[in-house]
């Protein structure tokens, strides 16, 4: 189903002296502007095309690419700000609007904000909020698994470090003595999944997992399965504590405790004679 608030590649369908009409199925003709129509588009060719809606609130199609689109988050400067609520630049000629209803403080002109783009249901326009928290679902199911790849929003910080959304769906945590450099609210930045709690909750890494990111007991353990013949090892939690100490090193508390992280971020299966490395890295 074709909506306005997305980008959508239409067929060129209809050319007049003030532009072109593309085929936009459930939407019917759009209006592409004389002023973004390519010189060379000739009528049933393609083009790719972000949809919204005119100052008259008409379907119209534009070239031009917004900073954020209908269901994601981003963090944008108000320029202005009426009666009616703020106006946000979101890099199209109309700017995006945000009640005051949908303000979690007033809106300065001239400030930034994190904002979230939904469709108003009542005048069906693309409409912002700065009510974060209300668009974030933490109960909601999710797929995410560890050192999964994914786009990150810094929204926030607390004691531990930075709270971010991740692929615009769910908040994630990035620890502050696992960040090496500098980070700022509202910056975007790639980063990795790095463990799914067992309250469901997500902690993040801004580097990939692997054995040279790891806490030196769980290195230990994965650099030995990754010696083993398909990574298997007969070995677990009720292994006798000297032989843990003769093959590792370390206590057996800390062989549980390492033992135990990598179980959780599924790096490791654990079974009745032993465990296994799902992947060898």
């Amino acid at each position: 189903m074709i909506t306005i608030g997305k980008t959508y590649t239409l067929k060129a369908v209809k050319k007049l002296d003030f532009g072109v009409y593309l085929d936009a199925e459930d939407l019917y003709e759009v209006l592409l502007p004389k002023k973004y129509v390519p010189r060379d588009l000739k009528m049933g060719d393609e083009i790719e095309v972000f949809l919204y809606l005119d100052s008259e609130d008409r379907p119209v199609a534009t070239t031009l690419k917004p900073k954020a689109q209908l269901g994601e988050f981003a963090y944008l400067a108000v320029v202005d700000v009426n009666d009616a609520g703020a106006f946000l630049d979101w890099g199209l000629e109309k700017d995006l609007f945000v009640p005051f209803a949908e303000q979690h403080r007033p809106m300065e002109v001239g400030r930034s904000y994190i904002v979230y783009l939904y469709l108003d249901k009542l005048k069906g326009r693309i409409t912002a909020s700065s009510k974060i928290d209300k668009f974030l679902d933490d109960e909601k199911a999710h797929d995410f698994t560890p050192q999964q790849a994914v786009k990150l929003l810094i929204a926030n910080t607390t004691e531990l470090g930075y709270k971010a959304i991740i692929n615009n769906s769910h908040w994630g945590v990035l620890y502050k003595n696992e960040v090496q450099q500098r980070l700022s609210f509202g910056q975007s930045i790639d980063g990795f999944i790095k463990r799914i709690r067992p309250d469901n909750k997500i902690d993040l890494s801004l580097q990939q997992g692997g054995i040279q990111n790891r806490d030196k007991h769980e290195k230990l353990i994965l650099d030995y399965l990754n010696l083993q013949p398909q990574g298997f090892a007969q070995i677990h939690d009720k292994t006798d504590p000297k032989v843990i100490s003769d093959l590792f090193g370390i206590s057996k508390k800390a062989f549980k405790r390492a033992l135990s992280n990598l179980y959780k971020e599924r790096i490791i299966n654990i079974e009745k004679d032993g465990i296994n490395i799902v992947k060898k890295t």
